[in-house]
């Protein structure tokens, strides 16, 4: 026979008993066991300490979002009711009054602003168009927002106090002058325009600083380009020309010092040549001299010999008497 026999069914079988003998051990517990009479819940013990705890969160926070944190780099302005009431420019942390007093922020470094592109006329009536720009700082909280109100509008008129001299200062250059950086004549322009346009900010007291003013770059007007291109050429041609016809005159005036120069060289040669030839005649003269004094006869022979060098020649015919001493000594008789 087979068997059929599952050991599942034995394993819950086992399983089923241990569970009704624990459930039979627990109500045999609970009858022994006396009952307790359950407590009525009384919450009026926990309003003191939860509204110690509230009123507790409610201080730390409200501390928590009053203090504020003054930053290297920025100024701190605290209002009341709109008005100014403190600014601090030290870092530090601080506390205002809460639901009255704000607190807002403007930076304390300095700023680049660079300005919208504007024609501009020069001294000798060119258009150009000129592009700056300008780095400035905020050095009196107070002056600014009172008369400025915010950065923007402070901006705005350095803007236009900046586009103003500007205006002025190169109204009185010319354009070469402004192109060319190397021309003496264009000067300290960025510290000038710097400098008036930081009395103008001072006088109407908005309490901002430029600390310089720039050009980026400055460009012609493009229906302006063409013919201002054909002036630097014919300018610049007119200037090579200049300086060719001074290279020429500086030639001729240093080809004139110099043959005057070799002129005066040679005239003194010759004049020292001629005195040195003198002095050497006068010696010779002064030793012939002395040589022929001591010999008249032979002195009176040399000159005698000298003079048929100036009158004798190849071509020359002498018709001399056949007895005179000279026929006598070219015919060999020196007796």
């Amino acid at each position: 026979m087979t068997n059929n026999h599952n050991p599942f069914e034995d394993i819950e079988k086992r399983f089923q008993q241990r569970m009704e003998a624990n459930n039979n051990t627990k109500k045999q517990k609970a009858k022994k066991e006396p009952k307790v009479p359950k407590e009525p819940f009384n919450g009026k013990k926990f309003i003191k300490p939860a509204l110690w705890l509230t009123g507790l969160f409610v201080l730390l926070l409200i501390l928590i979002t009053n203090i504020f944190v003054v930053k290297e780099n920025e100024y701190k302005i605290v209002r009341q009711f709109g008005e100014i009431k403190e600014t601090y420019k030290d870092p530090g942390i601080h506390i205002k009054i809460p639901f009255i007093q704000t607190v807002t922020s403007l930076p304390k470094h300095q700023m680049i602003y660079h300005f919208s592109e504007e024609e501009i006329n020069t001294k000798d009536k060119r258009r150009i168009i000129a592009d700056n720009y300008a780095i400035w700082r905020i050095n009196d909280v107070r002056k600014m927002i009172n008369n400025a109100g915010n950065i923007v509008n402070a901006q705005s008129r350095m803007e236009e106090f900046i586009y103003s001299v500007v205006r002025s200062e190169l109204g009185h250059l010319n354009y070469n002058e402004i192109i060319n950086d190397e021309n003496s004549s264009r000067g300290s322009l960025n510290d000038n325009i710097t400098a008036k346009v930081n009395e103008l900010l001072k006088k109407d007291n908005y309490g901002i600083e430029v600390v310089d003013v720039r050009m980026k770059r400055t460009d012609l007007p493009k229906e302006n380009e063409h013919a201002v291109f054909n002036d630097m050429i014919s300018e610049r041609e007119k200037m090579a020309q200049k300086y060719l016809s001074e290279g020429d005159a500086d030639k001729r005036s240093i080809e004139a010092t110099t043959d005057r120069t070799v002129a005066e060289m040679l005239a003194k040669a010759k004049k020292d040549a001629a005195v040195i030839r003198s002095e050497g005649e006068a010696q010779a003269a002064k030793i012939y001299n002395e040589s022929f004094s001591k010999d008249p006869q032979f002195y009176e022979l040399y000159r005698t010999l000298e003079s048929y060098k100036k009158t004798i020649g190849e071509d020359t015919v002498i018709i001399l008497p056949s007895d005179s001493p000279y026929a006598r000594v070219l015919s060999g008789y020196l007796e």
